[in-house]
């Protein structure tokens, strides 16, 4: 049986592509309009590189959620100026768009998607916010005032529990977009290619197709983990300073001030989680590998073939093409140029010589002239003194 390889390695699904994450660099794959998939290397120096302080624990989790939201959005919205906006500008059908899409699209143009995904980012974190801390606030404050206090104990895990079911609720609802169906096939395919390399196999569609899509180091498992530890910790503070819950914003304050730490704990778990495979990693893990079955799906052959191009990237760095090729000629692109170079030549040495002959011509027609010119000087005088010699 192969050795299961451990790499520091994961992605995240974009438009029509995969952003892979890889011990040798970040690379992007896209599926392009023309069917094409290019991979491109996406360079970025975390921070943990910089400073070994960012390399602590819990500190390290925190910085690699932060870099990784951030690398994670800027590919998400290049993939859509790349993939969504090609599709814009070969449709025909231009005419047919709602006036806002026109106005948006003579506008911006191919920085269009750009405007879009901006104003989605403002919006998203809004609505983050209402339905991830106010919402589930709000419904604690409620049903302790309809119990007349007696769940006060057990606000953060009534928090909690209300999170959940907003969350996969959302994810269900979400999944249903065609859009959307499409990414999470990526997401597939992010999953199986790692397995498949983890399972020390060669990266071909047919040992990826095998490959199981529910991975325990999956961001929607670190959604799952990050919910159950803010539930322990909020419940302890709850408990031990139970003036702070009774005062709405406050609490929400703490709460969000308590992120930076859920987020560090939660790294670390799933991290630990990829390393092992004992009995309390299954327990823990299991509500997000249940949750992948909704925020994945099981990826086509071509989706495949993306998910593979991006693994490999990550893993053994983007092979150089283009800028390359131009310097190494083929024979035939050889002869070809200096064929050209010559009639180029040829072509700059037929317009001097058109230039100098002119000149020239005019001195032989000067010569030619001036020499008949005195045959009949030469005529006249000879004339001239045969008169004289008669008389």
């Amino acid at each position: 049986m192969a050795k299961v390889k451990r790499v520091s390695v994961g992605g995240q699904a974009l438009i029509e592509g995969i952003l892979m994450k890889g011990p040798k660099c970040s690379a992007m794959a896209l599926r392009l309009p023309d069917g094409t998939i290019e991979v491109e290397e996406k360079k970025m120096t975390s921070l943990r590189d910089k400073n070994k302080f960012f390399a602590f624990p819990i500190v390290r989790g925190v910085v690699s959620f932060v870099e990784s939201m951030i690398q994670g959005y800027k590919a998400l919205m290049e993939s859509a100026e790349k993939v969504s906006f090609e599709d814009i500008k070969n449709d025909d059908d231009i005419e047919n768009m709602s006036k806002v899409d026109r106005w948006i699209t003579e506008h911006f143009g191919e920085k269009m998607m750009t405007v879009i995904s901006v104003i989605s980012m403002i919006l998203g974190f809004g609505l983050a916010f209402a339905l991830f801390f106010y919402l589930p606030t709000l419904a604690a404050d409620l049903l302790n005032k309809v119990t007349d206090g007696a769940v006060a104990n057990f606000r953060a895990l009534i928090e909690g529990v209300v999170r959940i079911i907003i969350f996969v609720a959302y994810m269900l609802l979400v999944s249903q977009m065609k859009d959307i169906k499409r990414m999470f096939m990526y997401h597939g395919a992010e999953h199986k290619s790692i397995f498949c390399f983890e399972a020390g196999k060669e990266l071909t569609v047919e040992n990826v197709r095998e490959m199981s899509r529910l991975h325990p180091r999956c961001g929607t498992s670190f959604m799952f983990v990050m919910i159950l530890i803010s539930i322990v910790i909020s419940s302890v503070i709850s408990i031990a300073f139970p003036s702070l819950r009774n005062i709405r914003i406050l609490w929400m304050a703490i709460k969000i001030l308590l992120l930076p730490v859920v987020m560090g704990l939660g790294f670390e778990f799933i991290k630990f989680a990829g390393c092992h495979d004992n009995f309390f990693v299954k327990i823990v893990s299991a509500p997000g590998l249940w949750m992948q079955r909704i925020t994945t799906n099981e990826p086509t052959d071509d989706i495949i073939e993306v998910g593979i191009a991006a693994l490999k990237a990550a893993l053994y760095g983007v092979e150089e093409k283009e800028e390359t090729q131009p310097e190494v000629e083929t024979e035939e692109q050889a002869e070809s140029t200096a064929e050209e170079t010559v009639e180029s030549e040829n072509e700059e040495a037929e317009e001097t010589v058109a230039v100098e002959e002119t000149p020239v011509a005019e001195e032989k027609e000067e010569d030619t002239y001036q020499k008949a010119q005195n045959i009949v000087d030469d005529l006249f005088a000879e004339i001239l003194s045969e008169k004289k010699s008669d008389n």
